[in-house]
């Protein structure tokens, strides 16, 4: 409007962006977690069972609460991914749309996550009656105790505690430490823009430079032929 003669916000110059630290635990850390479980308690495996299908699905929380049975289709091992959960209280939760429109996905599930979710619903249905997969009360699970679970665990195994959705980045690490690239990793993780997978976790493929200048070795094959033509002179060339 010409109200301001100087653009004050030059004086600040280029802020810099400041990649945030992603926190994930690694396969080896993972497994020693794992291990803490006691499977033939009930609650227990409901909690491995729980921990386990987030660190190998990438699930939100969210969308770990909302899952349902009918979500699963274990003949083809799959799992659906259509909606989400506002959950503040287990008096007040209600079922969302996801968080965008790639939050709408299947993903493939591995032969052990698979079995580990058929045997939780063997053992959940021997106690109580829901439609939720992550319920050991008829309620859906809350984050709070996602955390607990957690906190007990990382502590028993001696490994450093991480946040809840820090598991959906261990199951991007673990993704980038079998070579999976990024257009997997969107797509699992029901990201919307490539810009967000590579933002989030471009930093944990270190070697990927090196790894396509190994492959930029003797890729192309050059042969000598010999070709007759006119020498050009120039004034910066001497008669040989």
């Amino acid at each position: 409007m010409g109200l301001i003669q100087k653009n004050i916000a030059k004086q600040v110059g280029n802020v810099k962006k400041i990649r945030k630290k992603v926190d994930f635990w690694t396969k080896e850390e993972a497994e020693k977690v794992f291990s803490t479980f006691d499977l033939n308690d009930y609650y227990d495996r409901f909690a491995f069972t729980l921990i386990y299908t987030l660190f190998m699905t990438g699930l939100r929380i969210g969308e770990a609460q909302a899952l349902n049975w009918a979500d699963i289709n274990f003949k083809e091992k799959t799992l659906n991914i259509s909606k989400n959960m506002y959950y503040k209280t287990s008096k007040e939760f209600y079922i969302t749309e996801p968080k965008t429109l790639a939050s709408n996905r299947q993903i493939a599930l591995d032969d052990t996550t698979t079995k580990y979710l058929m045997e939780w619903q063997s053992i959940q249905k021997n106690n109580i009656v829901t439609d939720f997969v992550f319920s050991y009360n008829g309620l859906p699970t809350n984050k709070s105790a996602t955390s607990h679970i957690i906190t007990r665990h990382s502590k028993l195994a001696g490994v450093h505690r991480i946040k809840t959705h820090a598991l959906r980045h261990s199951h991007a690490s673990l993704l980038i430490s079998l070579g999976e690239n990024a257009l997997v990793i969107r797509d699992r993780l029901g990201h919307e823009d490539i810009k967000t997978t590579l933002g989030t976790y471009g930093h944990l493929y270190p070697n990927m430079n090196r790894e396509v200048a190994n492959k930029l070795n003797n890729v192309l094959n050059l042969e000598k032929t010999v070709v007759k033509r006119r020498h050009i002179k120039n004034q910066y060339t001497k008669d040989l």
